[in-house]
């Protein structure tokens, strides 16, 4: 009975907590939810091309170290932030161009874990070549962005956060109107769905995978400069980029929506756990909880939240 009372306790008792102070607990989740769009971000790169292409971009993580380094070099040479992103911008173009060129383009109709394969090598080319040209020192970001609180109905809120949701909701909105609505966003579904059929009528497979890397690129810039700004940009930024599987995972690969769905359940859900869980079984459960939410998710629906279900003829 006393390992029952005590599974029940601990179970229940951060209930009892969270009733009582309700407002405290709208902090957390408000907070968890924050970080989760931050996570979302990361995340879009990830879909963006494997929606396009097929491919799972494990270099997506390296890519954002590369962006975020490239930012801080020409702010280092005395340009002012606005060109700083433009210069930063046209350097994710001209490597977009690059792995095209030299990865992509030998590979084409080769098996999907060729690809991912490849995608691993390049991780460490990237991070090789960033440490080659700026050094594995810890690099401060500071673009203006306040950091103090506000409170909005009794809840504390960062600014920094709000911000940074802000500009994650503008983005992932502007990425589904490109996506839906434009010509070469209906070409990209449509690489995606079949490479060959789309190759027969007519559409350039190579400039497509371009296209898409370099949109992939340009979050990855967005993505470094918010997580940047918000811990330093730093190597370990390649790692925080792992935290995008789960949030895949939950949403779907292909469904820019379920990138952001994900992002809030996994950043709102870590976020409780660790505060109100975290204390009876020792803490860091924000390490590890995205996994197993994830590891459960996939044994209940695979293909995610917003994935479609995968029907072959066996």
């Amino acid at each position: 009975m006393d390992v029952v009372g005590q599974i029940v306790g601990f179970l229940f008792d951060p209930l009892k907590e969270i009733w009582e102070f309700p407002l405290f607990f709208a902090e957390v989740v408000v907070g968890g939810l924050l970080t989760g769009v931050l996570y979302s971000l990361i995340a879009l790169g990830f879909v963006l091309i494997f929606k396009a292409s097929g491919v799972f971009n494990f270099a997506q993580g390296a890519m954002v170290l590369f962006a975020a380094l490239c930012f801080i070099a020409f702010l280092d040479r005395g340009l002012p932030a606005w060109a700083a992103f433009v210069g930063a911008t046209l350097v994710m173009v001209v490597m977009a161009f690059a792995i095209e060129r030299t990865v992509l383009r030998p590979l084409v109709n080769q098996a999907p874990i060729i690809l991912f394969m490849a995608t691993i090598g390049l991780t460490f080319v990237i991070e090789g070549l960033a440490q080659v040209v700026w050094g594995s020192d810890v690099r401060r970001l500071d673009i203006g962005i306040p950091r103090d609180p506000i409170e909005i109905v009794g809840v504390q809120i960062n600014k920094f956060d709000i911000i940074a949701g802000i500009t994650a909701i503008v983005l992932v909105s502007v990425l589904g109107f490109f996506f839906q609505y434009t010509r070469v966003g209906r070409a990209l579904r449509a690489v995606a769905d079949d490479n060959q059929a789309a190759l027969s009528v007519g559409i350039p497979l190579k400039e497509i995978w371009v296209y898409v890397w370099s949109v992939a690129g340009f979050v990855a810039l967005v993505t470094g400069i918010i997580w940047g700004s918000k811990l330093g940009v730093q190597f370990s930024l390649v790692l925080i980029a792992l935290k995008a599987l789960p949030v895949l995972i939950l949403g779907g690969f292909t469904s820019i929506p379920g990138a952001i769905v994900g992002g809030l359940i996994i950043g709102a859900g870590e976020k409780v756990a660790e505060v109100y869980w975290g204390p009876n079984i020792g803490g860091a459960v924000e390490d590890w909880f995205a996994y197993v939410v994830a590891l459960l998710f996939l044994m209940v629906r695979p293909q995610g939240l917003f994935g479609e279900r995968i029907i072959e003829r066996v």
